[in-house]
C-alpha cells in the first residue's frame, strides 16, 4: 500500500549516500551511511519547518480559548453532541483548525514507517526500493559504533557474527540509543509543555484535560525507548536526530515568538495593589513610597504699640 512512499524514501537515501561518498568517505563506512540517515532526517524536517510554525501558533490560539472551551463544557456537559457544536463554532469563529497542532507528528510517521521497512528489507537481503545486491551487502556491512545498520537488539548473536560485529558491543551500542532515544523524547515535550504552562490561560486552568494528558504523555516518553529495542540501529539514528532537530528549532521559535509574560520586564506582573511577582513567582512587596508631610506654619502675634495695649493716649 505504501511502497511508493518507501521506493521514495529508499530512492533519496541512495542518492545522499552516493553523495557523501564522491567527497571522500568510504561508501562501506558506518560514517556513510549513518550520515545519510543524518542529512534525510534534515531534509524531512527543513520541510517541515512552516508546518511547525502553523502549529506554534494554534496552539497559542487553542490556550487563548481554553477559558470559553471551559465554560462550554460546563454550560452542555450532559449534552454532548451540542458542547461539540459549540466547540467547531468556537473554532470557526477563532480560525483554528485543531487538526493542524499535531500534523507535524502525523506527517513524520510515514517517513518513519518508510525508513524502518526499508532498513528491514536491508537487514533480511531483499533488493528493494532502489537497492542493488551491491548497496544492500553495503548497509549490511556498515557498522556504527559497532552496530551494524541495520541490526536490532532481538536480532541473534550469529546474525551480528555476520555482519562482521562484536554480539555483545553491538547490544551495548543499541541499548545507549534506546536510552538517548527516550531521554530526547522526553526532553522535546518537557520543552513544550514549559512553554504551554507559561501562558496565562493554562496557569490558571491547571486542571484542564489537554494538559494533563500531555505531562502524562510526557512522564510516559521514557517508555519509548522500549520500543527502540525493536527498531534497527539506522531507525533510531533518524529518531534521536529528529528529536534534537526538535529541541533547537523549539529553542530557536519560542524565543522569536515569546508568551505573553515570559522573559525580561514583561516576568514580572504587576497586581492591582502595587505589588509584583518576580520571575520564580514571589510576591514581591513594593517599598512604600514617603508621604511628605505638610508644613506647619507658626504664626507669632504682631506687636501692638504701647498706647494701643493701654487703650489711652501716650503721654506727652
Amino acid at each position: 500500500m505504501l511502497d511508493w512512499l518507501y521506493n521514495i524514501v529508499g530512492w533519496v537515501l541512495i542518492q545522499i549516500h552516493t553523495g557523501l561518498t564522491a567527497l571522500g568517505l568510504d561508501p562501506d563506512s558506518g560514517w556513510a551511511w549513518g550520515l545519510s540517515i543524518v542529512t534525510l532526517t534534515v531534509l524531512v524536517r527543513l520541510i517541515m519547518v512552516p508546518l511547525f510554525v502553523k502549529q506554534m501558533h494554534t496552539q497559542r490560539k487553542m490556550q487563548d480559548m481554553q477559558p470559553q472551551m471551559q465554560k462550554v463544557r460546563e454550560r452542555y456537559k450532559h449534552d454532548k453532541q451540542r458542547q461539540q457544536q459549540e466547540m467547531m463554532k468556537l473554532y470557526q469563529e477563532s480560525g483554528t483548525n485543531p487538526v493542524m497542532g499535531c500534523l507535524p507528528l502525523l506527517l513524520q510517521m510515514p517517513v518513519f514507517f518508510a525508513l524502518f521497512s526499508v532498513l528491514r528489507s536491508v537487514a533480511q537481503g531483499q533488493v528493494q526500493y532502489g537497492f542493488t545486491d551491491q548497496l544492500v551487502a553495503s548497509a549490511q556491512g556498515a557498522l556504527i559504533f559497532h552496530a551494524p545498520l541495520a541490526a536490532q537488539f532481538t536480532s541473534s548473536t550469529q546474525e551480528l557474527a555476520q555482519y562482521g560485529a562484536d554480539p555483545m558491543m553491538a547490544k551495548v551500542v543499541i541499548v545507549i540509543a534506546c536510552v538517548i532515544m527516550g531521554a530526547t523524547t522526553f526532553l522535546t515535550m518537557r520543552q513544550s509543555i514549559k512553554r504551554s504552562s507559561m501562558s496565562m490561560q493554562s496557569v490558571q486552568m491547571a486542571d484542564n484535560p489537554m494538559m494533563q494528558s500531555q505531562k502524562i504523555m510526557m512522564y510516559m516518553a521514557p517508555a519509548f525507548g522500549l520500543f527502540g529495542l525493536g527498531m534497527p540501529i539506522g531507525v533510531l539514528i533518524y529518531w534521536v536526530t529528529s528529536n534534537v532537530w526538535t529541541m533547537g528549532q523549539q529553542h530557536f521559535l519560542y524565543r522569536k515568538h515569546p508568551v505573553p509574560g515570559e522573559g525580561g520586564e514583561s516576568a514580572a506582573r504587576t497586581s492591582p495593589n502595587g505589588s509584583a511577582k518576580g520571575l520564580l513567582g514571589k510576591r514581591k512587596e513594593s517599598a512604600p513610597e514617603p508621604v511628605e508631610q505638610p508644613k506647619i506654619e507658626r504664626r507669632q502675634p504682631k506687636k501692638q504699640s504701647r498706647a494701643k495695649r493701654s487703650g489711652g493716649n501716650p503721654q506727652k
